[in-house]
């Protein structure tokens, strides 16, 4: 019985998977490689250019790049990659110039209706869409660098896509100059891990519609906005970075009808806004860093029942703004530097609660002309007396509690 077993199950597997080395001058090329190749083979790209697109991968094989091995589209065609099977896996590629199209999503590689595509240590140069799932699961995409054409968003694609995908991983990527860096529209136990996008001309990480999916330990850099995170439950967001997403548009972090998140450790350092909050309930910001920014966290319509707690507010223009005086939502133990309070009692808590939001801020919000009274000595006035005498700011969002000291991100 053991022997008939062991028979079975080395059965199971491919017995003579073989190599093929792909040429550009002589012996097989790439194209015939492809059509040679079956489940379990490998195809070994050899040095030069290997010039053309709608290279479709049909069955269950590697694809590994010399170092000195290019695969260029030549901006025409479609995409250069099509992959039709399963448990396909493409190692240290360059490939450069997908041609563009306003009709269909050309891409450098490119997984249709597949299970375990794995994508790592590629490079990919110009390409209209990089890398591109559609209804696909089980995939992984690690390591690679992503260089667009820094186009405007109308005449780029986004530098990774997955659209209707289960259990994707994006990790350890570098992406640059796309439309959107990381995009994800209907995903579900979606993982973006160890990434950084930047200079992309819409958003660095794009997701709609994408439950349950965790997002860590990312930088945003100098994009058009930083990450938009709309229509979506369950979510978790730790230990990123929105750095420089500036300008009269931009923010580090737009949060739009979002329920059950949690938003821990991350940093919000120079973006025009951190936080543009709508629609928001039942989200916890904890041991998030907000410096440098021109509004910290605009929490404004239907955000109901979220917690802010424990996060520094340092150096921001406006820490915290909406346009209602009424607030439903927990603002305890934060550190405020604009906090000028006292701690009698040495417990490292105020004695005096704080109310973060300025009357000048709501102005702004209601009269965003007024922006040009800033700094000037009637703006400073208004506000000191609202703090002493409140009437118009919202009396709810206080922190009864505030920190003297900040507590530090964890790593």
């Amino acid at each position: 019985m053991l022997i008939a077993c062991s028979i079975l199950i080395f059965a199971s597997f491919p017995t003579s998977a073989r190599t093929y080395h792909a040429h550009v001058h002589s012996g097989t090329t790439l194209r015939e490689a492809l059509s040679l190749a079956r489940d379990g083979d490998t195809i070994r790209l050899m040095p030069g250019i290997h010039i053309g697109s709608m290279f479709e991968v049909k069955h269950s094989i590697t694809v590994i790049g010399h170092k000195d091995a290019v695969v260029d589209g030549q901006s025409s065609g479609g995409s250069i990659f099509i992959v039709t099977a399963d448990n396909v896996a493409f190692r240290n590629l360059t490939i450069r110039n997908v041609a563009v199209s306003y009709v269909d999503d050309h891409a450098a590689i490119k997984i249709l209706k597949r299970k375990g595509a794995d994508i790592e240590g590629c490079r990919i140069e110009n390409g209209f869409f990089a890398i591109y799932l559609s209804n696909s699961a089980d995939c992984r995409i690690a390591n690679n660098v992503i260089i667009g054409t820094k186009r405007d968003e109308t005449a780029a694609g986004n530098g990774i896509h997955a659209w209707t995908c289960r259990n994707i991983l994006v990790t350890g990527n570098r992406v640059y100059g796309h439309r959107d860096g990381i995009y994800f529209e209907f995903m579900r136990r979606g993982t973006v891990l160890n990434n950084h996008s930047e200079t992309n001309a819409r958003y660095g990480l794009h997701f709609m519609f994408s439950d349950s999916c965790s997002y860590r330990n990312n930088i945003f850099e100098a994009n058009g906005a930083g990450v938009a995170v709309m229509y979506t439950k369950h979510i978790e967001m730790i230990g990123n970075t929105f750095i420089n997403n500036w300008g009269p548009t931009s923010y580090g972090l737009l949060l739009k009808d979002i329920a059950d998140g949690y938003l821990s450790n991350n940093l919000f350092d120079h973006n025009s806004v951190a936080i543009h909050a709508e629609g928001l309930n039942r989200i916890l910001f904890t041991r998030n860093h907000f410096i440098r920014n021109g509004y910290g966290l605009r929490i404004l319509g239907a955000c109901e029942d979220n917690t802010v707690t424990e996060n520094m507010f340092d150096g921001n223009t406006f820490d915290v703004t909406t346009h209602s005086r009424e607030s439903s939502n927990f603002f305890r133990r934060n550190y405020w530097s604009s906090y000028e309070g006292y701690d009698l009692d040495r417990n490292g808590i105020g004695d005096v609660p704080h109310h973060p939001v300025r009357l000048y801020s709501l102005l702004v919000e209601q009269m965003p002309s007024s922006v040009i009274l800033m700094h000037t000595a009637f703006i400073n006035i208004l506000d000191l007396t609202e703090r002493v005498v409140p009437t118009i700011t919202p009396e709810a969002l206080v922190d009864a509690e505030p920190l003297m000291r900040p507590l530090p991100l964890r790593k």
